[in-house]
């Protein structure tokens, strides 16, 4: 059985390395996400986020903007799901049967 499981972890690492040896170098700036246009000729959302954040909403941190003011209803459905994962989490862990507390 251990050599079935070697033999799935070397494989997924293999696929892992074969998957990133496909990626653009770092800081290359003719990488696809580095365009200013996209192949369908629309401008990226990227390139807005960058150059109006400051304008739209008057804050230096231009993470905090994406994040709040662009993305904000998103972001407040994934805080909702991982707040109420770890509640389930907290609440499961903490239950105790009568016999553990005597």
């Amino acid at each position: 059985m251990k050599i079935v499981n070697y033999l799935i972890l070397i494989v997924f690492c293999g696929l892992m390395f074969y998957g990133a040896a496909g990626l653009p170098d770092r800081g290359d700036p003719n990488a696809p996400f580095n365009r200013e246009k996209s192949a369908a000729g629309s401008s990226e959302a990227a390139h807005y986020y960058i150059q109006k954040a400051k304008k739209d909403a008057h804050t230096d941190n231009m993470v905090t903007v994406i994040l709040a003011d662009y993305r904000g209803y998103d972001t407040l459905g994934e805080e909702t799901v991982i707040y109420t994962a770890g509640l389930i989490c907290f609440l499961l862990l903490r239950r105790r049967s009568k016999e553990e507390t005597s």
